[in-house]
């Protein structure tokens, strides 16, 4: 017999928007049908709160030992999201490791001071396409158990690895390996070369990369417009500039160039 969400249980939740209280429980939330069946096998699941609805349509789904049920109104309370989702999940955060050879045998993200969650999450989601399976953030970096960011995966968080460390003490331990920049005004991404192994550093949507992370850098890459002289704008987004670049470095193993 599922159980009626109580108010301190409305409060938890709502409470859990705030990135202080989610680090303090260590858990986190997620919404709607889609991001939750994305996500529920790969994180150990607190509770389900959802609809008699949704859980007459979703009946055999997994989880359900979890259910508790809620209507609209209070749906619309303990959501983030314009329009209240019939489903939300509470899940704990998860301790994952990212090994020596995990860096060392693939290709890295890092990322420095991202502030829109839009562009975290389209970033890992990104990652999760071609992919890259660790991505490094600097502390200042919104937190990727952030709600926006958590959607915004589209379920790639189940899948990509996520690390916030000081990204200079990271760097310098693996300096060994190729790390690129990318900048207004570096090497044409189509005609550098390209590793299949190493880091690439996306920096604030404002400022760029800082100098401390641009001096630890082998190859500075810029995405040049077309035609290479044409009148554009001013620069592309993070998150585009990232799936150009990202998806240059994989087409190259494509290639086999």
């Amino acid at each position: 017999m599922y159980n009626n969400i109580t108010n301190s249980q409305i409060k938890y939740v709502i409470s859990l928007s705030r990135k202080k209280v989610r680090e303090e429980e260590g858990c986190f939330v997620a919404e709607g049908t889609k991001c939750v069946r994305d996500t529920w096998d790969y994180f150990n699941c607190r509770m389900i709160i959802a609809t008699r609805a949704w859980y007459d349509e979703n009946g055999h789904s997994g989880h359900l030992d979890k259910i508790v049920f809620a209507n609209s109104q209070q749906m619309q309370r303990m959501s983030q999201m314009t329009t209240a989702p019939d489903v939300i999940a509470v899940y704990d955060i998860p301790q994952r490791e990212i090994t020596d050879e995990s860096i060392r045998g693939g290709l890295n993200v890092v990322l420095e001071n991202i502030q829109d969650p839009g562009n975290l999450g389209t970033i890992i989601r990104l990652c999760d396409w071609f992919g890259v399976k660790n991505v490094f953030c600097s502390p200042n970096t919104v937190d990727v158990f952030n709600h926006k960011v958590v959607q915004a995966t589209m379920g790639a968080i189940s899948r990509v690895r996520v690390k916030y460390c000081k990204l200079d003490v990271l760097l310098r331990q693996y300096a060994d390996m190729p790390i690129y920049g990318t900048t207004l005004n570096g090497k044409n991404l189509y005609k550098a070369d390209l590793s299949e192994t190493g880091f690439v550093i996306f920096g604030n949507e404002g400022k760029g990369m800082s100098q401390t992370l641009a001096d630890m850098t082998n190859v500075n890459l810029r995405i040049p417009p077309f035609p290479v002289d044409a009148r554009t704008s001013e620069s592309l987004n993070v998150g585009i500039a990232a799936a150009i670049t990202i998806g240059e470095f994989r087409r190259r193993i494509v290639a086999g160039k």
